[in-house]
């Protein structure tokens, strides 16, 4: 595997989530340097853990940013 890039088990690790939640995210664009490769994610070692759309402060950072 490329040396600039984590897969999501290993992000799930890293940023103390469930796989699927990273897998969700990947999914849902949250994570922009996310790839997929025919059923793989990849993700950059530099990415930033997405935030939880379940929380206050992502739905005042959509608010703020237009998004619906």
């Amino acid at each position: 595997m490329d040396i600039e890039h984590m897969t999501t088990k290993e992000a799930a690790e890293k940023w103390d989530m469930s796989l699927r939640q990273v897998q969700s995210a990947c999914e849902g664009g949250r994570i922009e340097s996310a790839i997929r490769i025919g059923h793989m994610w990849l993700i950059h070692k530099d990415a930033e853990k997405p935030i939880d759309g379940r929380t206050k402060a992502a739905r005042q950072n959509e608010n703020n940013t237009g998004v619906n």
